[in-house]
């Protein structure tokens, strides 16, 4: 009986906001890594950026409620999966009083 095996990731274009990039020296606004859902592309940013993964996502884990990430135009979870070539969009929000 063959094993079965999983497929890896295919890659995924991640545009980063320049408030993220400015605090990791070397972080462009367009990343491309492989990833299979949004957390997955987060832990890979954490990957290449330590601590970066800290000012997306909280400790529940849950995107943090000051960023929003976009994909395919709607918003996303963590859980939300990343088809090969999607472009997530990581913003953060604006707010005022």
């Amino acid at each position: 009986m063959a094993e079965a095996r999983t497929k890896p990731a295919e890659a995924v274009l991640v545009r980063l906001p320049t408030a993220l990039t400015i605090l990791f020296p070397g972080a462009p606004p367009r990343v491309e890594l492989r990833a299979a859902t949004v957390a997955e592309a987060i832990d890979g940013l954490n990957a290449r950026w330590p601590g970066m993964g800290d000012r997306i996502r909280d400790t529940r884990p849950a995107i943090r409620r000051h960023i929003n990430i976009f994909v395919d135009g709607r918003k996303a979870t963590l859980t939300t999966p990343l088809a090969p070539g999607t472009e997530m969009f990581v913003l953060t929000a604006i707010s005022g009083g």
